[in-house]
């Protein structure tokens, strides 16, 4: 019975994510964030206009 906990306590460190590791990263997202603009999928808030893409062209850059 003992080995199913340590068997559980090697599973969860083994498939613990690192952090930030969830999102790859892409030279138009990079360019974008670094500019103070956010990545958004479908259309931009009506204060903000498209200025670009994000994650490959899969989404938009807005900008104020």
């Amino acid at each position: 019975m003992r080995i199913l906990y340590v068997l559980f306590a090697v599973l969860f460190l083994l498939f613990q994510a690192a952090s930030g590791s969830a999102d790859p990263i892409f030279a138009d997202t990079t360019e974008c964030r670094s500019q103070g603009n956010f990545c958004r999928a479908g259309a931009c808030p009506p204060t903000f206009t498209a200025s670009g893409s994000c994650h490959g062209g899969l989404l938009k850059c807005c900008s104020k």
